[in-house]
């Protein structure tokens, strides 16, 4: 999970600020597993150490300006390492 870690963050903030138990859950919708705390938690503080992302009084996490720019960048690395991701749906089946 590791790899695309910070990049499924950053995505997943881009909908809407969330707090670290709601980021934990829809990495299980998405994964089919629930990450354990000293997994989402070290990546949180990192992404806003970088400036990447911001939280709030209440513990929610939102994506920053500089943020989003960091997760378009990795969108368009993403999509062309596999832009034969249909193709790979496909395989799956």
């Amino acid at each position: 999970m590791k790899g695309y870690l910070s990049f499924l963050i950053l995505w997943i903030l881009h909908q809407k600020g969330m707090k670290g138990s709601e980021i934990r859950t829809e990495f299980e919708k998405r994964k089919g597993k629930k990450p354990s705390p000293g997994t989402i938690y070290p990546a949180l503080k990192e992404l806003r150490e970088k400036g990447w992302i911001r939280v709030d009084e209440h513990k929610t996490y939102f994506l920053t300006e500089e943020g989003e720019e960091r997760l378009k960048v990795g969108c368009k690395s993403f999509c062309q390492t596999f832009y034969d991701v249909e193709d790979m749906f496909d395989f799956c089946k």
